[in-house]
């Protein structure tokens, strides 16, 4: 009898839990189901959704469309980047941001755990967007590109993202990093294979080069100088190479009217 006694707890043990698993177990399927369910870009589609009318009006007012290709550049020194969009013929500045911050000082990036921001010219595909960042929203730049790696370079995961905290990145703040990473989203998304994203250390036609011109990096900058009055001159992003251990830029032409 005290035997029985003693399983009847044990018994009623086994019961509540074949009870409660399977509530349990579905619960948990259904959480999975729910996660696999859930688009992958959701934060970056309620991000669109929030600014993308006041961009495509923006656009319509310059005559330029939502999804063409876009076109960034980034400058250090005056804290800024620039959006550009193809207008069919040329790229024109849609929207100057300004950058909320960045890290280390003028000068490339060059080694890991350097704290440096990269300075040159690197290519954005749809695999680089992250719209799960800690950081809101962001884009990898591609660093270390193929000049970066022929000068043993080292390094990863360097963004332009939301928030405004940098260790080699390129902090925008979560309001603006939402047009840029929107409008960088619709033009990969319209059939742009690759947006390029040009990093400066500070407008060349704006710092006379006597100002820079003993600088370590002064060949360094006059080599990327090359590829920022190539898009000055035409209106299209350069064709960008690497020969010699240097930045090869070739002028993209203006299509005719």
């Amino acid at each position: 009898m005290k035997r029985r006694w003693l399983l009847l707890p044990l018994a009623m043990a086994g019961l509540a839990a074949a009870a409660l698993w399977p509530l349990t177990g579905r619960t948990l399927v259904a959480r999975a189901e729910a996660a696999v369910s859930t688009p992958r870009g959701d934060r970056a589609a309620v991000a669109a959704a929030r600014v993308r009318p006041a961009l495509e009006r923006d656009l319509a007012a310059a005559s330029l469309a939502f999804g063409a290709p876009v076109f960034i550049r980034i400058f250090k020194a005056e804290r800024e980047l620039e959006v550009w969009v193809d207008d069919g013929r040329r790229y024109r500045l849609f929207r100057t941001y300004p950058i909320c911050t960045w890290s280390g000082t003028l000068g490339p990036k060059q080694r890991q755990g350097d704290g440096q921001s990269p300075e040159g010219f690197y290519r954005v595909g749809r695999g680089q967007l992250n719209p799960h960042s800690q950081y809101h929203l962001s884009f990898n730049l591609g660093y270390p590109n193929a000049y970066d790696r022929a000068h043993r370079r080292t390094g990863d995961f360097l963004m332009v993202h939301g928030s405004c905290v940098s260790i080699g990145c390129y902090a925008m703040g979560d309001a603006r990093i939402e047009e840029i990473y929107t409008l960088l989203d619709a033009a990969l998304a319209g059939g742009q294979r690759e947006a390029q994203v040009h990093a400066f250390p500070f407008r060349f036609d704006r710092r006379r080069e006597a100002t820079w011109r003993q600088d370590p990096w002064a060949d360094f900058w006059r080599n990327l100088r090359e590829g920022h009055d190539a898009f000055n001159r035409t209106g299209r992003p350069p064709r960008i190479g690497v020969a010699g251990l240097r930045y090869a830029v070739s002028e993209t032409a203006t299509p005719a009217r």
